[in-house]
């Protein structure tokens, strides 16, 4: 044991967003039961990456005694995290008919006063966890990737923002943000969209999601035109980003 700088992460203030742990490169955190916790003092290096993506000033950095960072636990423990990445089996219900790769027209009709709105979905599933990485609708598509509550949260969801697009829809508080990056990596680097959108919703969790898609992005198809829509949790637009090209 030595006295070292170590991350201090309070439960309190988590919400458990993510952020911090797709920003550590040691894998030292992880999200258990909707809270980060730094899983091994061995792992973390003390430099605070993970502290600038924090939004709920959640980690701090001290000086204590601890268990002497070890680059060599750190990469036997990165190679273990990349190889149960690809072993990932694929979803149970991948075999459930309802999840079988579908493509088909979306209404054409418009709705009126009165009247109920067409459906703007053109393929299915829509699920992040259950989209096939070579799924044939992904192909140089206008890739929409919305977090879940966005289209409860947004009346006119289906004509303002899913016309046109290919959809893909997550959970960033409650899925995995590191299945996520490596699963979206692979997807834009086989599919090589037109242009990537991301709707999120105006809170602190939700923010893990935007962090995944730009870092996903700048990986594989740095120059593909990347926006980042904010909704607020009465539906209104509250802000778009336009995120330039990776350098």
């Amino acid at each position: 044991m030595a006295v070292r700088k170590l991350i201090v992460i309070d439960e309190e203030k988590c919400d458990g967003c993510g952020l911090c742990a797709t920003a550590c490169h040691e894998g030292a955190i992880q999200i258990i039961d909707g809270k980060a916790k730094l899983i091994s003092e061995t792992y973390c290096d003390g430099l605070g990456d993970c502290i600038g993506e924090c939004p709920r000033d959640a980690i701090t950095i001290v000086e204590c005694e601890g268990a002497p960072y070890d680059q060599a636990a750190v990469d036997a423990h990165l190679a273990r995290m990349a190889a149960d990445a690809k072993q990932q089996p694929k979803p149970a219900s991948s075999a459930c008919p309802g999840a079988a790769t579908q493509t088909f027209e979306p209404s054409a009709e418009s709705g009126g006063d009165g009247a109920d709105l067409p459906s703007r979905l053109a393929q299915w599933p829509v699920l992040l966890n259950l989209v096939p990485t070579s799924a044939p609708f992904l192909k140089g598509a206008d890739l929409l990737i919305s977090a879940d509550c966005v289209a409860y949260a947004t009346a006119n969801f289906h004509e303002h923002y899913l016309a046109g697009r290919t959809l893909v829809v997550g959970c960033p508080k409650f899925d995995d943000l590191q299945h996520y990056y490596d699963k979206l990596k692979v997807i834009l680097a086989e599919a090589k969209p037109r242009s990537i959108t991301v709707v999120r919703m105006q809170v602190p969790c939700c923010g893990g999601l935007p962090n995944v898609v730009i870092r996903a992005r700048n990986e594989t198809v740095p120059d593909t035109e990347l926006s980042i829509t904010t909704i607020g949790i009465k539906g209104e637009e509250v802000s778009v980003e336009v995120v330039p090209p990776a350098a």
